[in-house]
């Protein structure tokens, strides 16, 4: 699953990676708070695969540790693409050759689902639901499965595009689309965070 980091952390991984490596002193000194702080974050981010210790030994001395930020930790700092995407979603529509802009957008649509679906291929169409629930989880969305009645119901409860929506509506009927294509079956928007609900709800249709 998609690691999630709060503004404290990312504050933290950030004044880490501008020491590049650091004992607990180094770090106490630039966040100004104690040690023991320091190593209670240092120990989470560790679990987290976000921060790596290295044991350091100079002369016949103790030995001592340096922490530095994994590869991991630097993909996670900068994956903030909501702006790149808000741009080139806007030339996308921007486009004035129709033909050209359908292309587009259905190559979009195209490589989302081979992202999607990649791992989607239950026989069953409640088995399919569950792979992609955790297709979508892996990315970092908020997502649920809703079993209670005849046919699974899809919640996301964090919209993935929202900046993009708010402007232009036609992203959520992308995503319906994806759905449907890596579903198998058509898909219905009954509930969207745009309308003032608190989630989006994607029901699966018989027909």
């Amino acid at each position: 699953m998609r690691v999630s980091i709060d503004e404290n952390d990312r504050s933290f991984l950030l004044g880490l990676n501008r020491l590049k490596s650091a004992t607990i002193q180094e770090i106490c000194d630039q966040e100004g708070v104690t040690a023991t702080a320091v190593r209670q974050r240092l120990v989470r981010l560790q679990g987290l695969d976000l921060i790596a210790r290295t044991q350091v030994k100079e002369g016949r001395g103790r030995p001592h540790y340096t922490y530095s930020v994994t590869s991991l930790g630097m993909r996670l700092l900068g994956d903030n693409y909501a702006e790149l995407a808000n741009i080139l979603w806007d030339e996308l529509k921007g486009i004035e050759n129709e033909e050209l802009r359908c292309r587009l957008a259905s190559r979009i649509q195209t490589a989302l689902v081979q992202q999607y679906g990649k791992h989607v291929d239950a026989p069953s169409l409640h088995g399919r639901m569950e792979q992609l629930k955790q297709a979508l989880e892996e990315r970092g969305f908020v997502v649920e499965l809703d079993h209670t009645g005849p046919l699974p119901i899809l919640r996301e409860h964090n919209c993935p595009y929202h900046d993009i929506a708010s402007a232009d509506a036609s992203i959520c009927e992308l995503e319906q689309r994806v759905f449907e294509r890596v579903l198998g079956t058509k898909m219905h928007l009954s509930e969207c965070c745009l309308d003032g609900h608190h989630c989006c709800e994607f029901e699966a249709q018989t027909s």
